[in-house]
């Protein structure tokens, strides 16, 4: 019997597009979430006993938005559940991306460029309605993580601060659990209609940037064209934000975005992952003005562990970065912004953190700022504005 060319044709396609659907996400998320030193990380004795008794907390992982179990530890990228608790990471924070321009870049993105990740909400075969609204890319991506801590007793999704309290006095009795509160890279994902912050509150965001790689309807982006500053929706998105107790993270906005920001604000300001343009002069690393003026609203900026935040690849640039800003606002007002999963390559996973206290130490700080840095500074914050609960 003689096969027809079109069932020939249908079957190539059907093999191509099952193929598409199960080997591109897993090799584009391995390709960009690289990690350039493998794991056993080391360190000097004096930073591993002081990093034991820290509670460490990590302002910016998008790992939620590529097809991973992170239930279990896994075999690319950043950041799992087990990886976590191995690294000693007390608190990661979960950020939700819900669009990326194509042919990103730090310079200049259209605002109506096609969407990479359309592609795989697609190819990752996400509930329908994810596929054009982006409010519902940012609610199934929640309740992943929701669902992660239903199903596990060493893992906390923090949502108030009697969460947050609850959980630091439990961990100081057992340290083999972590917890994640939810943020969101770019309010676009409110898709122009302000009573979806509402929405995603319910479902558990605590943190929210106003931009990601493009100008939208809140504010413009240390990427897009026009890099203007907020809009009138921005600023009463805002307002908002802080009566709920949302916080405000000013991570890739424009300068201007980043200065009417800070005159509407009145709660503390976090930068989740950004370098500082005194050690690395970089697109959207903060100036020195910029440094101060959020230090001054008593929040904290999270230095990234990527080159391009650092102009490094290891530790030591990180450790460098993290020192300047020390040097000009103090201790209290820096944290860590590793950016894990967000198409980076890191000096380590999440179980090397390590190597920044050792290299803290060599930069003199003292043991008391360092733990300030890796965490303290960060839950600080996070006491002061989410909701009691």
């Amino acid at each position: 019997m003689t096969t027809r060319p079109w069932r020939i044709i249908a079957a190539v396609a059907l093999i191509g597009a099952l193929a598409a659907v199960t080997i591109l996400p897993s090799a584009l998320d391995a390709g960009i979430n690289r990690v350039l030193r493998d794991p056993p990380y080391e360190a000097s004795e004096r930073a591993r006993e002081l990093f034991s008794r820290l509670f460490v907390a990590d302002l910016h992982a998008d790992s939620l938005l590529w097809q991973r179990d992170l239930g279990q530890r896994g075999g690319r990228g950043h950041v799992d559940i087990p990886r976590l608790i191995e690294g000693n990471v007390a608190l990661e924070a979960f950020t939700i991306v819900t669009r990326v321009p194509w042919g990103l870049n730090l310079e200049s993105n259209a605002s109506d460029a096609r969407d990479l990740v359309t592609m795989l909400v697609v190819l990752e075969r996400w509930p329908r309605p994810t596929w054009t609204s982006l409010t519902e890319r940012a609610l199934h991506q929640a309740r992943k993580l929701a669902a992660l801590a239903e199903e596990r007793d060493d893992f906390s999704l923090i949502r108030s601060r009697g969460d947050l309290v609850e959980y630091m006095h439990g961990r100081v009795a057992r340290r083999d659990v972590t917890a994640g509160f939810l943020g969101i890279e770019g309010a676009h994902a409110l898709d122009g209609d302000l009573a979806n912050l509402e929405r995603l509150y319910e479902a558990g965001i605590r943190m929210i940037a106003p931009t990601h790689f493009f100008d939208n309807a809140l504010g413009g982006s240390a990427h897009g064209e026009e890099k203007g500053g907020l809009t009138a929706l921005g600023r009463e998105m805002i307002t908002r934000m802080e009566q709920l107790g949302i916080v405000l993270d000013l991570a890739h906005a424009s300068p201007a975005t980043i200065d009417d920001a800070l005159a509407v604000a009145t709660a503390p300001i976090v930068v989740s992952h950004t370098g500082v343009k005194g050690t690395c002069e970089g697109t959207r690393n903060l100036s020195d003005a910029h440094v101060e003026a959020i230090a001054r609203t008593g929040g904290v900026i999270g230095i990234g562990f990527w080159e391009a935040a650092v102009c490094g690849t290891d530790a030591r640039a990180i450790a460098r970065a993290i020192r300047y800003t020390v040097d000009r606002v103090g201790a209290d007002h820096v944290g860590l912004g590793s950016d894990f999963d967000g198409a980076v390559a890191t000096p380590f996973d999440a179980t090397g953190l390590v190597q920044i206290v050792d290299a803290l130490l060599a930069e003199g700080l003292s043991e008391g700022d360092v733990g300030k840095i890796m965490g303290g500074n960060t839950a600080r914050v996070l006491a002061q504005i989410l909701p009691r609960g």
